[in-house]
């Protein structure tokens, strides 16, 4: 088949899980023989504050890549911001869809590559992944006013606290029309769905987990020679992640140490918090391969997130290599720990410490837990059972349209 994956960002010119996600996806059909497009704009990228270009990711040289970009630059991104059309970007997609027509067209993240608009662009088979909070909120994330979980919406004294301007668009049914373009919308876990519901997108979507390919080698090939037990934390530092938190609690226990690879803007004002506390640790952003070696030696992976976690890919890298998780009960972390009884699930920094201390004191109940989460990972979220589900959605709905069309 030939599939296009439509998305504002995509490696390198990328932010967070979303974009690896898509190109995993990505190389996961191409593997198996299957076309592959993708349509992804540069301009976004650079819009949103993107400027070191770095990937650990492989790049499929069977993967077509179309990377949009205009000669207006940010006005273009600003366009399709305030107004949810693709705008300037429009020529160029059209180009795309004019010059080759394909099976499925699978929309993922669109807010800065065409905004609603760009959902009626191509034709067969046609997909929309939420990956994150998008259709209910300006700023994708939930995150409001740059401090709480969104409960109660205020979106336009939330989005100009973010110095962005506010969506007027938001007011109108323009998106929840062009959803009805949608064939299947889809989403990784029951929360985003339920969250969906509750703040006034109560949509038919259908649950479709993430993936993570299998590593080729446990611990990514190599080993870390650590003296003392360590946790893990990682990914980017932000401050809705909530690492400052597991740092505060680190800072009086120091029976294990505290290890937290990776970077990001909030990176100077931890290393502040931590520099009286000589076990806790940073290591800076680390390729892939040596990420998977800290994850194996780690006694449990700690993700302190404190905004509404779509999925959380991190989870599974985790599991991919037997090593336990201990989850704040923010969106859907908790999900995937029920799903696998894979770790441990924490309300608040006592609720932290108890986890923490009785993995460290019961070695034998940490790698009971890894070897959960591991099987629950080679049951669930590789690539070969994503695909499996992923086809299977496209068959069903190949079989429910011929009727139509034939007719």
């Amino acid at each position: 088949m030939r599939f296009c994956m439509v998305t504002s960002f995509y490696p390198p010119y990328n932010f967070g899980g979303d974009g690896i996600f898509i190109q995993r996806l990505a190389t996961a059909l191409a593997q198996r023989g299957h076309e592959v497009t993708v349509v992804h704009c540069i301009d976004a990228y650079r819009a949103s504050g993107g400027a070191t270009i770095a990937t650990d990711e492989p790049a499929a040289d069977t993967i077509t890549v179309h990377s949009i970009r205009h000669r207006a630059g940010l006005l273009s991104t600003l366009i399709t911001h305030q107004f949810s059309t693709p705008g300037l970007k429009a020529r160029a997609l059209r180009r795309i869809f004019e010059q080759q027509e394909f099976d499925v067209v699978h929309f993922h993240n669109i807010s800065l590559i065409g905004g609603a608009g760009v959902l009626r662009y191509g034709s067969g088979i046609k997909l929309y992944t939420a990956h994150e909070y998008w259709l209910v909120c300006p700023l994708s994330t939930l995150w409001k006013y740059g401090r709480e979980r969104c409960e109660h919406r205020a979106c336009v004294r939330c989005t100009l606290r973010a110095r962005r301007p506010p969506q007027w668009w938001r007011f109108g049914g323009r998106l929840r029309n062009a959803l009805r373009e949608m064939d299947a919308l889809l989403a990784p876990s029951e929360f985003m769905i339920r969250k969906h519901a509750e703040m006034g997108m109560a949509l038919d979507f259908t649950h479709l987990p993430n993936f993570l390919p299998p590593a080729t080698s446990a611990g990514g090939g190599s080993t870390i020679d650590r003296q003392r037990p360590f946790f893990l934390m990682a990914g980017r530092l932000e401050d809705n992640k909530g690492f400052h938190k597991v740092i505060e609690a680190f800072r009086d226990f120091r029976d294990a140490d505290l290890v937290i690879a990776g970077s990001g803007q909030f990176e100077a004002r931890l290393r502040e918090l931590a520099a009286d506390s000589p076990h806790i640790h940073f290591t800076g952003h680390l390729p892939y391969a040596s990420l998977l070696s800290y994850y194996h030696a780690a006694r449990a992976l700690i993700v302190p997130s404190l905004w509404d976690e779509p999925f959380g890919l991190i989870v599974l890298e985790a599991f991919s290599q037997s090593t336990p998780v201990i989850v704040h009960h923010a969106g859907a972390l908790p999900e995937l720990v029920q799903a696998s009884d894979g770790g441990l699930v924490y309300t608040d920094e006592a609720g932290l410490l108890a986890a923490v201390n009785g993995l460290l004191r019961d070695p034998d109940r940490a790698v009971e837990l890894g070897r959960n989460g591991h099987r629950a990972y080679l049951e669930n979220w590789t690539d070969e059972r994503h695909l499996e589900r992923y086809l299977g959605i496209i068959e069903e709905i190949r079989a429910r349209k011929a009727p139509a069309e034939s007719g």
